[in-house]
């Protein structure tokens, strides 16, 4: 198995790594600012409550900064990255917690977004992973 390094030094290397942060940044984002600014709808189509979906909104946007931040700068921190999949990985549990534990009375639209989520959130967290191999 490869041993990834502490960073990852140059931009060229780190060009599938890059690219796994911004998408997971753009996805989180657009995600984290849909939930703040429409609590209230999103909450009553999918079943969730408003009052769940302004910290998990705020969560992603603040998450979503700091991946941007991360796939920018000269070097990227493989720790960091780590943590990126380790938060991603938590995610997906706990999305499929959420379902099975009946956390909330979810519409079918509901159970279909957080399946469609957790899959997306693997995929991006699969390719971090990819990342940090072919850098390492």
């Amino acid at each position: 198995m490869a041993t990834i390094a502490s960073t990852v030094q140059t931009v060229a290397d780190a060009k599938l790594l890059r690219f796994a942060l911004k998408q997971d940044a753009m996805g989180s984002g657009a995600n984290g600012v849909v939930y703040v600014v429409a609590a209230a709808i999103f909450g009553e189509m999918f079943g969730f409550p408003a009052a769940f979906l302004y910290p998990i909104g705020a969560f992603l946007v603040v998450f979503a900064a700091a991946l941007f931040l991360l796939a920018s700068r000269p070097t990227v921190s493989t720790a960091a990255v780590v943590v990126v999949m380790a938060v991603n990985i938590a995610w997906v549990a706990a999305s499929v917690e959420l379902l099975v534990a009946g956390w909330f009375p979810l519409t079918g639209l509901g159970t279909a977004l957080v399946i469609a989520q957790a899959v997306v959130v693997a995929g991006f967290t699969a390719l971090q992973f990819a990342g940090l191999r072919k850098t390492g």
